[in-house]
């Protein structure tokens, strides 16, 4: 998928996009290894597994993740490498989330604390999540704040790469590697060979089934996230029509309520105005009930109601 959310064709596809990111740097331990060194600036234990988009889901109703590139070494660390092509605003909480997950999965497996594995997160970022730094690397530890000196070693650490940088914060051959990253332009014996395996992952049929497949399975997952949507739209729609509704019905209902209570209480002022009227000339007049109602000439679907109250 490009960044203007069109998908990319698969002799398209770059280092950076997440299939062949993948695809190249699994398939390929040693120069696998050979940028985990160079991204941590120290040398790493021979490369013992490599889990192919390694995905953990701890519990069955739970949010699981999937590994761009999870690996281990013969020293007992554990490596994740992510692309990450748009800026995250969750970075920090992505990352720890990523880091309890691969805690998690060590001790389902039946470790004990003392038995946790170093591990190192490595997310490779397009674009600089902190601009106002302006770093391209940002090394992340744990570290008491009141004593830095205290060796607080939890055996976590995380880096984070920014392709945008404009400090002079790292070495030549990295930034070699970030402008291949942005440019492709492959000036280091590094990111030719890098490019090398792009070209020839590109007439790869058995990836470019994988991809295509993918693809297919995305654009079904969303289609049915479509129409789960307009479901939900079309039931909140109702919910809300029907809320709209009452409310219209209990304004029109009030309205209707006023302009009957209005004309009741015109015919009852009419009413009480006539019979006081009317008590006025009987006792004046010396008249009968009869007469008076004949005198105010009351109608006579209304005589009878008049006379019960005189």
């Amino acid at each position: 998928m490009s960044e203007n959310g069109k998908t990319k064709r698969y002799e398209e596809l770059s280092f950076t996009d997440d299939f062949m990111f993948c695809k190249i740097l699994q398939n390929d331990p040693d120069l696998c290894r050979e940028l985990t060194e160079l991204i941590l600036s120290r040398k790493i234990g021979r490369i013992v597994s490599i889990d192919r988009q390694k995905a953990i889901e701890i519990t069955a109703d739970g949010k699981g993740v999937r590994f761009d590139v999870y690996m281990e070494d013969d020293e007992s660390t554990v490596y994740d490498i992510e692309m990450q092509t748009t800026v995250a605003e969750d970075l920090p909480k992505r990352m720890r989330y990523y880091q309890g997950m691969i805690d998690l999965n060590m001790i389902e497996r039946g470790a004990r604390y003392k038995e946790l594995k170093k591990s190192f997160i490595i997310f490779i970022c397009l674009k600089n999540p902190y601009p106002e730094a302006g770093l391209h690397k940002y090394s992340i530890r744990s570290v008491c704040e009141e004593d830095a000196t205290i060796d607080y070693d939890d055996g976590i650490f995380k880096v984070i790469l920014s392709a945008r940088g404009d400090k002079g914060d790292v070495s030549d051959e990295m930034s070699k590697f970030l402008l291949y990253l942005t440019d492709q332009r492959t000036e280091s014996d590094l990111t030719k060979r890098l490019n090398e395996r792009v070209l020839a992952a590109r007439s790869h049929e058995k990836w470019r089934r994988e991809y295509m497949t993918l693809q297919e399975r995305d654009e079904l997952m969303r289609e049915e996230g479509r129409k789960e949507g307009r479901e939900e739209g079309r039931k909140e729609g109702r919910e809300e029509g029907r809320k709209e509704g009452r409310e219209e019905g209990r304004k029109e209902g009030r309205e209707e309520g006023r302009k009957e209570g209005r004309e009741e209480g015109r015919e009852e002022g009419t009413e009480t105005a006539n019979l006081s009227n009317l008590k006025n000339l009987m006792e004046a007049l010396k008249i009968s009930a009869e007469s008076a109602i004949d005198l105010v000439k009351i109608p006579a679907e209304e005589r009878e109601k008049y006379l019960a109250k005189l």
